[in-house]
């Protein structure tokens, strides 16, 4: 049981919580009748500016409308304002432009292009909207005298700074400065740089807005007359180059300082001179004799002039591929590309043309020469076609896109070449064969036949022109292996070929040397001109190419040699079987001589002594031009002589088979031996 002080503690402690509950519970309802009231408040003043807020909206939204339409309005006038004034600008277009059209383009392109493009809009703008109205007449007239002042400045720019290349410019052009130890590429300015632009610009609205090409045919007629004189002033530089120094120059250009040059001398791509030099060369080495007679025009003499057209027409080939290359640059900038193969074929045809036609001159002055048999003036075929074979590339890459018929010029004059040059390396195989016999044209001293040293001098020119040489037999031949014949078939070619002259040179020796009725002349002359063939066939490498199809060649040319050289030594038998032991009489020393044996022994003396004096009379007059040769075949005879007739002299040097010994042994040993070292020498 709780005591009662606890309880009564403790009904004192709840009665304190109960009242503090009440007095929370007092003070919540308060808060609450304060909230509706707010609340209530609230509602009231959303609900007024709710209303407020309609009667606003209710206001304002016909004025906004209102507002949107008066701005439209306002809009379509300011586009209708600008509409009337861009059509009005239509109808100024004329008289606002027609002074600049009319002074022209010169100097204010941009300005008179801007004007061109005013009145091309107007004329648009009338076609469209008034095609009635006489303002399109106006601007369509002011628009084409417009367009006809631009296709005149065109043309009057491109007359004006279109130069003609300088012969001196170009010869550095080809040449590539090769001897600098820095190479530098030499460029061509055609046009100006501002110049250049403004040609541009005309082209490209000529062909935008003109509608114009008329003025393609202009900027290939001015550039066609350009490269045209330029080619032929490279080819007037060397004739006159040649008749005043002999030898064209063109200046190197180290650093492009174009006002420093330093000349060097052009460089000739083939000439036929090399041969002629060698030639001389054996001349001074005594390989050279007297001319005999022979119906081939002698190639020593051939004009100097030959040269200089041989090369002025391979730098002029030379010329137009890099003039050509130079043009199709400058031409691709200006020309819609549409354009450009078609205006270049035309722009080159004048100068190819030329450059073919002259070749086919040439053509047809080997043809003439052939019929004379000149064939020096032939041999300058060679080098021409040489030098087009090798550029043939070149001219191939800058015709690309060309018609077919200018494409066919080139090969069509180089098959024409190989066929003139097989023509002539034919008939001259065939003169070599067949040249008369004129005994009065032969040497009297039994030296080099001109027809030998010809012969020779032409298969020497073939050795730079090997190549070329083999190409034209190999052209000629009908067999299926010869449509892709290599380098190895024409070499062969050309070694038959060199083979068959040879050998026709040799017949024909033959022939002539019977024409001497001596047959020691006969064959002293034959001697020289075998022993010539061989040495020119040894110093100029002729030898070389004769071996690959005729491998003993050299040897047996060599036999021919000593042939001769022992048909020649007969001729002393008459002198030297006087003084045989054979034919001498046999007698007993000390025993006297019989009248008979006396007799004897003076013929014996008389008749070497008569023999020897003329044949050494005769032999002196003969020559052997060749010293080496010379000096061994005097050798040989003098040995051979000297032995003999000494013998004879220690025989009956000493036995009295006469009163008067001094007429009859007249000379001694060492004058037979003197005597026989003045043989080929008409000096002595």
């Amino acid at each position: 049981m709780i005591p009662p002080q606890e309880a009564s503690a403790r009904r004192r402690e709840i009665e304190d919580k109960l009242k503090k509950e009440e007095e929370t519970l007092s003070f919540i309802r308060d808060s609450l009748e304060k909230s509706d009231q707010l609340t209530k408040n609230m509602v009231s003043i959303l609900s007024s500016f709710e209303s407020r807020l309609m009667k606003l909206e209710n206001s304002i939204i016909p004025v906004h409308k209102q507002t949107e339409n008066l701005q439209r309005l306002q809009e379509n006038v300011e586009k209708t304002l600008s509409c009337l004034d861009h059509v009005i600008s239509y109808y100024h277009v004329a008289s606002d432009t027609e002074k600049i059209i009319r002074e022209g383009p010169t100097g204010r392109l941009e300005e008179y292009l801007g004007s061109m493009a005013k009145i091309q809009k107007a004329v648009e703008y009338f076609q469209d909207n008034s095609p009635d109205s006489p303002e399109l007449n106006k601007v369509k007239l002011l628009f084409e005298r417009g367009k006809e002042s631009l296709e005149s400045e065109f043309r009057s720019l491109m007359t004006r700074h279109s130069k003609v290349v300088s012969p001196v410019l170009i010869l550095d052009l080809i040449s590539g400065d090769e001897e600098l130890e820095v190479q530098e590429d030499v460029t061509l300015e055609h046009l100006p740089e501002g110049v250049l632009q403004d040609v541009v610009r005309i082209s490209r609205w000529l062909v935008e807005y003109g509608r114009n090409q008329d003025f393609m045919n202009v900027y290939y007629q001015i550039r066609s007359s350009q490269l045209d004189r330029s080619i032929k002033g490279l080819k007037e530089h060397f004739r006159k180059s040649s008749s005043s120094s002999g030898v064209p120059y063109s200046p190197a250009i180290p650093n492009k300082r174009k006002d420093t040059p330093t000349k060097k001398p052009a460089k000739r791509p083939g000439t036929i001179r090399k041969a002629q030099n060698l030639l001389k060369q054996y001349s001074q080495h005594g390989l050279d004799g007297k001319k005999g007679g022979s119906n081939l025009i002698p190639l020593e003499g051939r004009d100097d002039m030959l040269d200089v057209e041989t090369d002025a027409y391979i730098h002029c080939v030379s010329a137009f591929v890099k003039l050509a290359q130079s043009e199709y640059q400058l031409l691709a900038v200006i020309i819609p590309e549409l354009h450009q193969k078609r205006t270049f074929d035309s722009l080159i045809q004048d100068a190819l043309d030329g450059l073919m036609l002259e070749g086919e001159n040439i053509v047809s002055a080997a043809r003439k020469a052939i019929v004379r048999h000149d064939f020096s003036t032939v041999l300058t075929v060679f080098p021409i076609l040489r030098h087009l074979k090798q550029t043939k590339p070149e001219f191939d890459q800058v015709l690309q896109g060309t018609a077919a018929s200018t494409k066919n010029k080139l090969p069509g004059l180089i098959t024409s070449m190989e066929t003139v040059g097989a023509k002539a390396l034919e008939d001259f195989a065939d003169n070599i064969k067949n040249d008369p016999d004129k005994e009065y044209n032969m040497p009297k001293d039994g030296t080099v036949h001109e027809l030998t040293s010809n012969a020779i001098l032409f298969l020497q020119q073939l050795l730079d022109f090997q190549e070329t040489a083999g190409a034209m037999l190999a052209s000629q031949e009908t067999s299926s292996s010869a449509t892709s014949y290599s380098s190895e078939f024409s070499k062969r070619l050309l070694s038959t070929y060199i083979c068959k002259v040879l050998g026709n040179l040799q017949l024909n020796l033959l022939s002539k040397s019977k024409v001497y009725e001596d047959p020691a002349l006969s064959a002293i002359f034959l001697h020289n001109n075998y022993n010539y063939i061989l040495k020119s066939l040894e110093k100029s490498e002729l030898i070389l190419l004769v071996a690959v199809t005729q491998k003993t060649a050299e040897r047996s040319y060599r036999e021919h040699i000593e042939q001769q050289i022992q048909t020649y030594q007969r001729s002393w038998l008459k002198v030297t079987d006087y003084i045989a032991e054979k034919n001498l009489p046999v007698f007993q020393p000390g025993v006297k001589l019989r009248d008979k044996e006396r007799q004897v022994i003076k013929e014996r003396f008389k008749g070497f002594n008569d023999g020897l004096e003329e044949l050494c009379k005769i032999q002196k007059a003969w020559a052997i031009p060749d010293t080496e040769q010379r000096d061994k075949i005097r050798q040989a005879q003098k040995t051979i002589v000297k032995e003999t007739y000494g013998a004879f002299l220690h025989r009956y040097g000493t036995v009295p088979f006469t009163k008067n010994p001094e007429k009859y042994i007249k000379y001694r040993v060492e004058q037979v031996g003197d005597m026989i070292d003045r043989l080929f020498d008409t000096s002595a």
